[in-house]
């Protein structure tokens, strides 16, 4: 059965965001002065097709490990949309 997942990846907190740290101050010269800070992420949106839910689980868990997130620098979560 297949079945949909977000898989979302965000930098772990006390890490720098370059990219977060250039959008936000862009914002601010652009007159968004309420923007406090902005931090980079991806969102992935998966298919897979599983004979439950938590094999599609431990799928995505070794996808996150071994290729979509540094797990030195990066948090990930599971999310089914299915």
């Amino acid at each position: 059965m297949t079945r949909t997942y977000r898989v979302t990846i965000t930098r772990k907190p006390g890490l720098s965001d370059p990219e977060g740290a250039t959008t936000c101050k862009a914002l601010n010269d652009l007159g968004f002065v309420a923007v406090d800070a902005v931090s980079f992420g991806r969102i992935l949106t998966i298919d897979i097709n599983a004979a439950s839910n938590d094999e599609a689980r431990v799928e995505l868990e070794a996808m996150c490990a071994k290729l979509l997130a540094n797990p030195v620098m990066e948090d990930h979560t599971i999310e089914d949309i299915t």
